[in-house]
């Protein structure tokens, strides 16, 4: 048993990415104990050893989010060490550039199984220790592209249904205290968006997401992070069910005239 059991303990799945990374960060700087999940075990125990704060080092673990008994294992690991599971953020996300007139099902499927069912998995994983604890809080990531846009079809649909199993859970895990919410950044400047283009085309991209943003100007991966710990916290008790926009208000109607 950890000397850190007095903190509240969060799993953050893509833990060894840019996004998982900083959101790991600013959770730790809040005084959550941070359990970084990712299929990567070499990348996650990099981006651990980085983010470590004094006093409260973050633990990495290796976990595909798409197989339950994976899940299952880490989980037991978690509570094994710490004794408890506050709060599981589900910030492992995949998109593969495609057309819907050529896209492969093997894409689909993939999709599917990263960005909605792992956070399935690991929400479900969670429940014994949220209904012996009397409280909980589920927070995932979805995207802008959830309501419509321009997005790859099997990415936009996930997003969506990624919404609809936090509203479900919201309804269902409500009475054991459980709270369920869903942070919906637009566009962000990461490594995972890099790849989707060239650097030209990146360029581009950054310019039209900036001007279309009545705030004219770009969302940074700490931007999601703050949201997703304000999610996290004892602050959003009483919000459950909720879809936070993190898209410097590109989430709403555009303005006639305007870009």
């Amino acid at each position: 048993m950890t000397k850190y059991l007095e903190a509240p303990v969060a799993v953050v799945t893509g833990g060894g990415g840019a996004l998982g990374a900083i959101i790991g960060r600013v959770l730790a700087e809040d005084g959550f104990q941070v359990v970084l999940v990712d299929r990567d075990r070499a990348a996650v125990e990099a981006v651990a050893e980085e983010a470590a704060p004094p006093g409260r080092p973050p633990v990495a673990l290796a976990a595909d989010v798409t197989e339950a008994a994976a899940i299952e294992t880490m989980v037991g690991e978690v509570g094994g060490r710490f004794g408890r599971l506050d709060v599981v953020v589900n910030s492992a996300g995949i998109e593969r550039v495609h057309a819907l007139e050529t896209m492969d099902e093997s894409d689909w499927d993939l999709t599917m199984d990263v960005n909605v069912k792992g956070p399935m998995l690991l929400s479900r994983a969670a429940v014994p220790f949220w209904r012996k604890q009397g409280s909980g809080a589920v927070v995932n990531i979805s995207s802008r592209a959830w309501s419509g846009g321009s997005a790859n079809t099997a990415y936009a649909s996930s997003k969506a249904a990624l919404v609809g199993l936090t509203t479900a859970m919201a309804v269902e895990l409500g009475p054991l205290g459980v709270r369920a919410n869903a942070v919906a950044p637009s566009f962000v400047l990461t490594p995972f968006n890099r790849q989707r283009t060239d650097i030209d085309n990146l360029a581009k991209m950054v310019e039209r997401y900036t001007a279309f943003t009545p705030l004219r100007r770009l969302v940074e991966p700490v931007d999601v992070a703050n949201a997703v710990a304000f999610l996290a916290s004892e602050r959003a008790r009483n919000i459950t069910g909720e879809v936070l926009h993190v898209c410097a208000g590109s989430q709403l109607p555009p303005v006639v005239g305007e870009p």
